[in-house]
């Protein structure tokens, strides 16, 4: 069961930031068809070769009725060469998918912007609800202090109850709003864990790297 909510040991990512990005699903599909549309130019363009074939020949000469016989075989050896030299339409074919590779690198660069962007806002949300969250700790504890002090001096008789009871309202509100900072700063984190691709795991990004 879990009792408390879930910190992470490293707040911040350290390392390879183009290794983290990489990994996300919408930046690795970018890639792959920028992949793809490049491949194609490469299957069009070898298609402006013509289409040669060599080879040799066997017939027969002589008589019908010595057809077949060892005397009618006759061998011939190259060069036969044949053939076909590509239409209009393969030049036509190549610009169509120079024009894919094309708009397929301008929505892998995009994407990659758009990842950027939305890094960038993530990481400057979750740095203020830091500040924020520190600020807020050090309230509560000066709230804790003085709702321990003000007990103390009413049950030693020198103060009235409703100072100790303002103490305590001070103090179970800040409690509140800290608890809401540390709500906010747990989502910033899954948000940053999202738009990085999906955590920031060392051994991770290093069998990631590996890969490539």
């Amino acid at each position: 069961d879990c009792a408390e909510a879930p910190t992470l040991a490293q707040p911040l990512p350290v390392g390879d930031g183009r290794a983290l990005l990489q990994r996300r699903p919408d930046i690795r599909q970018a890639e792959r068809r920028l992949a793809a549309a490049t491949a194609r130019i490469g299957v069009a363009t070898a298609e402006l070769y013509p289409d040669i074939r060599l080879g040799a020949s066997v017939g027969a000469a002589g008589l019908l009725e010595d057809f077949g016989n060892a005397m009618t075989r006759q061998w011939s050896f190259g060069p036969l060469i044949s053939w076909t030299l590509p239409s209009s339409g393969t030049h036509a074919r190549i610009h169509a998918t120079e024009a894919g590779a094309d708009a397929a690198l301008a929505e892998f660069d995009s994407s990659v912007l758009q990842a950027l962007r939305e890094t960038q806002t993530a990481l400057s949300r979750y740095a203020h609800d830091l500040d924020r969250l520190q600020s807020l700790q050090q309230a509560q504890q000066q709230a804790a202090l003085a709702a321990a002090q003000n007990r103390r001096l009413y049950q030693g008789g020198r103060t009235p109850y409703l100072s100790s009871l303002d103490a305590d309202r001070t103090l179970a509100s800040a409690d509140a709003t800290l608890a809401q900072a540390e709500a906010q700063v747990s989502r910033d984190q899954i948000h940053l864990f999202l738009v990085l691709g999906g955590g920031w795991n060392a051994d991770a990004i290093a069998a990631h790297a590996s890969n490539e």
